[in-house]
């Protein structure tokens, strides 16, 4: 859908009408019996009163769904009906394709009765439905650069994000004007199923959650996210709006969402600041279908747990510290899991930085991740600390300042498992780096001028463009390698894997 710019001239708005409802009826979202009431509510959103009587048994679809959704979004611009605001021009879109969909209880059974035949289609049926209503933004997806690149722990994934759009003056003023409102309370709670958004709140009109009501005993809800940086990127939510938990439930639940849906891996980012993800404040998981290089990573150490017999536990060869666990009991593998979780909150080994408390303040916590792999149970048990100094005010593992030029922010989850999101501003910037590849008098940043001149050394300035542009993005794999390498705990040299035979020594003993 186009954001910006959309005007209407001659825009035949009932032509519009009509074809969003035929390509609703080809995409399966809108029955044909629900048409004449589709078609009165897409009236009611663009106050217009009927003047022409539907003719649904010769109406067609001229255009897709994205187009007649864009077409009518511009008509109520022109119309002021909304202003032309990047947040009211959404909320217009998702209220318009609200008026195809079923209610929220209709999507769970059919998707429950989906998943009585196999979770694979359930998923399958609703991650179609969610890209076919819009709510999942593959048009936008579609813009970010992403590639692979082999490095020495496996193939990462790099993603330029340009998926999100920029907002303009006109945008940001509208949402310092709006009247706050603690309704939802976060992006991540139920309610904003079906809420039509605001400035600085997203439009969720076509949003639907499928209901978890016994998930490890309590409501949770699944999603899939709007912005996806992978396969199937799906959300697991709580009903409740509470913190950022790792404990045991944490185990019970990625267990549980493993019965349910064994084809997709889950995992929670940790529950600490500097380690954890950008959402602290509501409690939720994220998984989907897809193999990132970690996962992939192989065990280079394996270690006994005598009071886990059927535990089969490992060191995985991956730039961060991983405890890999692998079982087929489910209550064994959750007292394992927390047994180490406790052991690791109260670790400390100065000789490698790591101090568990300041005063009363929690450093030790884990980033867990959860798959089933040839019928087992795979818990991949990450340790992180989130201690600062002075040398490290961001963290003493978190990304240092060298690797800044690439990547500042937090490593969550996603990150972890060894996919790189990375910010907007990179692509004209590496654009610059690999122009100086070239030779060109290249205008570049000046958080890159050292990197670059690391580059030239490296390889020169005869590469033509393609060449250069390749190197790039190889190099920028290597710095993401090295961000890795920042957040782990027990570093990859002699000394940091001696730290972590120590650590794994008194864990063997001590549980």
């Amino acid at each position: 859908m186009n954001d910006n710019n959309l005007t209407v001239a001659n825009t035949d708005v009932y032509s519009s009408i009509f074809s969003l409802l035929e390509a609703g009826l080809e995409a399966g979202i809108l029955e044909s019996t629900d048409r004449v009431y589709a078609y009165n509510r897409l009236l009611a959103c663009l106050k217009l009163d009927g003047s022409i009587q539907p003719d649904f048994q010769n109406s067609q679809s001229t255009t897709s769904m994205t187009e007649s959704i864009a077409a009518l979004t511009a008509y109520a611009i022109d119309q002021k009906i909304i202003e032309d605001i990047f947040d009211y021009r959404e909320v217009m879109a998702a209220e318009l394709m609200n008026c195809l969909m079923a209610r929220p209880s209709e999507i769970n059974r059919y998707f429950n009765h989906l998943r009585e035949k196999s979770p694979v289609v359930a998923t399958d049926w609703f991650y179609q439905y969610c890209q076919d209503v819009h709510y999942i933004q593959a048009a936008r997806i579609s813009r970010n650069i992403s590639y692979q690149a082999k490095c020495e722990y496996g193939t990462l994934d790099i993603t330029i994000n340009l998926s999100k759009p920029e907002k303009n003056p006109a945008d940001i003023a509208a949402e310092r004007n709006i009247v706050r409102s603690d309704y939802p309370r976060c992006l991540l709670c139920a309610e904003n199923e079906g809420y039509r958004g605001r400035a600085g709140h997203p439009a969720r009109a076509n949003h639907r959650l499928i209901s978890l009501e016994d998930f490890a005993g309590e409501q949770w809800f699944f999603q899939y996210s709007p912005y996806s940086y992978y396969n199937e990127h799906c959300i697991v939510l709580s009903g409740e709006h509470r913190p950022m938990k790792i404990d045991r439930n944490t185990f019970v639940r990625i267990i549980t969402f493993l019965d349910l849906f064994p084809h997709y891996f889950v995992g929670s980012n940790a529950d600490l600041p500097i380690v954890g993800g950008s959402i602290l404040s509501h409690d939720h998981y994220q998984g989907g279908r897809y193999s990132f290089a970690m996962d992939r990573a192989p065990v280079e150490k394996y270690f006994r747990l005598t009071a886990y017999p059927g535990i089969e536990a490992g060191i995985v060869k991956w730039p961060m510290s991983v405890i890999r666990l692998v079982g087929s009991d489910r209550q064994e593998l959750i007292d394992c899991s927390e047994a180490i979780l406790f052991n690791w909150r109260s670790y400390n080994d100065s000789t490698a930085d790591i101090q568990a408390y300041t005063n009363a303040e929690p450093h030790n916590t884990i980033t867990p991740i959860g798959r089933m792999r040839d019928g087992h149970y795979e818990i991949d048990l990450v340790l992180r600390n989130n201690r600062c100094t002075e040398e490290h005010p961001l963290g003493i593992f978190h990304p240092h300042d060298d690797v800044h030029h690439i990547k500042k922010e937090n490593i969550g989850l996603i990150e972890v498992m060894g996919l790189a999101v990375l910010p907007a501003r990179l692509v004209d910037e590496l654009a610059q780096v690999a122009a100086a590849l070239t030779g060109e008098n290249a205008e570049l940043a000046e958080i890159h001028r050292s990197w670059t001149e690391e580059l030239v050394n490296k390889y020169g300035k005869d590469n033509d463009y393609a060449e250069a542009s390749d190197i790039v993005r190889r190099e920028t794999a290597i710095k993401f390698e090295r961000v890795l390498g920042d957040a782990g705990v027990f570093k990859r040299n002699p000394e940091g894997k001696a730290a972590f035979t120590r650590y794994i020594t008194k864990l063997a003993s001590s549980i």
